[in-house]
C-alpha cells in the first residue's frame, strides 16, 4: 500500500514536499511515480524514479523545479516542489510499478490516495 502526504495551500513561488510511504512489499523492487489531476483535466504524469533512485524522469514543465528522490531504508519516495505555479494546483498521487519505471498511469497497479496541492496566485 502507498500513503501520500504533504499537500497543502501555498502561494505561487513557494515550496512543498510530498511524501509517499509504502508498506507491505519489498519497496526497492518497485519504481515509483507521481501523477496529478487538475480540476477538469485528465491525469498527468509528473515524475518517476527507478528502484535504486539513480534514474529519474520529469514532465518537461516541472524540470528544474521539482525533484523526486527516494529512501529505500524508510520505504518512502519524496517529491520536492519548488517555485510552484498556480497551474500546479491538483490532486497529486503516487503509484508503484514492479521493476521498471514508465510514464503511463495505466501501467501502474499500486496507487496511493491523493494529496491536494493548491497554489494561489
Amino acid at each position: 500500500q502507498l500513503q501520500a502526504s504533504g499537500g497543502g495551500l501555498v502561494q505561487a513561488g513557494g515550496s512543498l514536499r510530498l511524501s509517499c510511504a509504502a508498506s507491505g512489499r519489498t519497496f526497492s523492487d518497485y519504481a515509483v511515480s507521481w501523477f496529478r489531476r487538475a480540476p477538469g483535466k485528465e491525469r498527468e504524469f509528473v515524475a518517476t524514479i527507478s528502484r535504486s533512485g539513480v534514474g529519474t524522469y520529469y514532465l518537461d514543465s516541472v524540470k528544474g523545479r521539482f525533484t523526486i528522490s527516494r529512501d529505500n531504508a524508510k520505504n518512502t519516495v519524496y517529491l520536492q516542489m519548488n517555485s510552484l505555479k498556480p497551474e500546479g494546483t491538483a490532486v497529486y498521487c503516487c503509484a508503484a510499478r514492479f521493476l521498471v519505471a514508465v510514464t503511463k498511469g495505466e501501467e501502474y497497479d499500486i496507487w496511493g490516495q491523493g494529496t491536494q496541492v493548491t497554489v494561489s496566485s
